[in-house]
Order: C-alpha cells, then structure tokens, then sequence
C-alpha cells in the first residue's frame, strides 16, 4: 500500500490511536463520526496488512527498567547480520541501521542491571566484526513514549479533546520505581503484541478474572507504568528522512533544548544522555529538503545548541517490538 491508499479517514484513524490506544471502537466512532462497523472494519485492515499496530508497553523510567541508547559500529559486511541479531533480542526495543550502512543504532530496555551490563561487557563485544561500541544511558525523556506524535495533524481540537486521557500525575524523585507483579508481567507479555487485545484473553494470561484484569490495567495507566503506543513506518505516510540527531548541549540550558525540542512536530523522541553530547533526538521529515530545513530554521533557532551531528536512518529493522519487513510490522520470532 502507497500513500495514496490511506486516505483521511485512515489517517485520522490512527491519529486517534495515538491519543488513545484503547479508546474503545464506539468511541473512535463517534469521535471519527463514522459508524461502529467502519472503524472496525479500517482498524482491521490497517493491522492485518502490517500498516499500523497498537502495543502496550511499560514505561521504563517508571517500572525501573534500564534504558540506553547503543551505537554500535560495525564491520560493512557485518551490520546487517548485527543489526537483525539484535532485533530478535526480547529486551531490544528499537533497531535502526545508519550511518553509510556500517553503524546500529538500537535502545535496551533491560530489567536488571546485571542483564544490561551482560549484553554490553560480554555479548556484544564478543560478536563476530564488531568494532566498537557507544553506550548511552536514556536520563531524561523530553519527547516519547506516551506522548503523541504531532506529524498527524488531520483531528479537530474538540475530537483530540474528547480522546485524551487525564494527565498522570507526576512521581516524586523519591518515589522507588513501581514493581510489576507475575501477573502484570503478564499482562504486558499479551498486550506487547497487541495493545487492543480483550479483556478475557488478559484475563487468562494474567489468571485474573475479567473485572480484575481490567482493574489491574487502568491502576498500571494511572499510576503512568504502562503507555500505548502505535507503531507505523513513517514512509507510508509520506515520511522519507528519517534521522538522529546528536546535539552539544550545556548543562545548564538542558531542559531549555530539550522542552524546545518536545515542541517540534518534526520529533519523534527526544531525551538527556550521557556521553560527549548530552541530548539526542530522532527527528521525521517529509523529505531531505524539509530536514534540512528543519535543521537551518527549528535547530538552528534553538538558544544553546552547540555542535549537531545528523545521523541519517538508512534502513529500520525494529520498532517498538515489531520487526520491519517490506515496509509492514511484523511480530518478531519467540525469544530462544
């Protein structure tokens, strides 16, 4: 499917869906003012062809998990077979390749520190051809996860309003990280490959009842544990550059780059790292000349941003979970 085939009401489909994953089919409908059957019937063929895929996730700074963003150099030969090794990996979410097809860029997303610490001092290095690697721990997140991408711009005020949650509220710094209990884990197993999957098959892999099950999700979304997000390749929405961008910030003007940077339609994550430059960001555009646009106007405007490298994405192998093959999302293989 090209861009021409989604037409608006698909895009204002899975605009909706990223303010609300869940947001039950009657309710989409009405906001949509479309019939139940409509929705349904789009929603469905939207996901069964691997064009979007709504998936439940924790929120890592939230359940402890522990984050970073990897650079991974590679051999020319080699990052491919790297890139698609570490796409099978369970606690890898997210795998890019870039930089003239010899560099990975991928985010791990580790329940322990021991796990974390394995991957990137004893299984990595040992890989066959790699020849360096960056390890950047995630600080802080200033755009992403639960917060909606605003490269879909076709919904109303009013119907963006009626689909937004309450705002969790924020935790204090001292607040210890919420402990996902067996069942929650559970939980997120099912709703990781489908973030719309039913009450009674929650029930079953939770061994909750139905009523509990639902009790227990909407405790992980207020307590901001659990965020759904909605997966797509940017191309079949007549997105075609996609890039990183490594950004020299100083200490103190941080937070400043990094909320001016959460206010840019053009970027889809955001956060403080560390390393030699404190902030990165993965930024979508129409094309090279709205990159580069995007960079001499929006960037180059930003009080405090030092030194910029921009790190085109040549290929995605994995989003969110999902592999990419041929464009579509597709679940990835049981973990071995």
């Amino acid at each position: 499917m090209n861009t021409t085939e989604l037409d608006a009401l698909d895009r204002c489909l899975i605009q909706a869906l990223t303010i609300d994953g869940r947001a039950p089919f009657s309710r989409l409908a009405e906001v949509l003012e479309v019939s139940d059957q409509t929705v349904v019937r789009r929603y469905r063929h939207l996901r069964t062809t691997g064009l979007i895929r709504v998936v439940g996730l924790p929120l890592g700074s939230r359940v402890g998990l522990f984050e970073s963003w990897l650079r991974v150099q590679c051999a020319p030969d080699a990052a491919l077979p790297v890139a698609e090794a570490l796409a099978r990996r369970p606690d890898i979410a997210w795998v890019n390749l870039n930089s003239g097809g010899t560099e990975v860029h991928c985010m791990t997303r580790a329940r322990t520190r021991k796990d974390r610490d394995t991957l990137l001092l004893e299984k990595l290095p040992r890989t066959r051809r790699v020849t360096g690697i960056s390890a950047h721990t995630i600080l802080r997140k200033f755009f992403g996860g639960p917060d909606a991408w605003a490269g879909l711009d076709l919904l109303r005020p009013d119907q963006i309003a009626a689909l937004e949650r309450p705002p969790v509220e924020p935790r204090p710094a001292a607040d210890p990280p919420y402990a996902l209990d067996p069942a929650e884990l559970a939980l997120l197993a099912v709703l990781g490959r489908d973030g719309r999957a039913g009450y009674p098959e929650l029930a079953r892999a939770g061994g909750l009842s139905e009523s509990t099950a639902r009790r227990r999700l909407e405790r992980l979304r207020d307590l901001g544990a659990v965020f759904f997000d909605v997966e797509f390749v940017p191309s079949l929405l007549g997105y075609e550059a996609e890039a990183t961008l490594v950004l020299s910030v100083p200490p103190a003007r941080l937070a400043q780059v990094g909320a001016a940077l959460a206010s840019h339609r053009e970027v889809a994550f955001a956060a403080a790292v560390t390393g030699s430059a404190s902030l990165m960001a993965v930024v979508v555009c129409r094309d090279t000349e709205a990159l580069y646009t995007y960079l001499t106007e929006r960037i180059g405007a930003v009080e405090g941003v030092g030194q910029v490298e921009v790190i085109p994405s040549l290929r995605t192998i994995k989003r969110a979970g999902m592999l990419v093959e041929d464009g579509r999302l597709v679940d990835p293989p049981p973990a071995p």
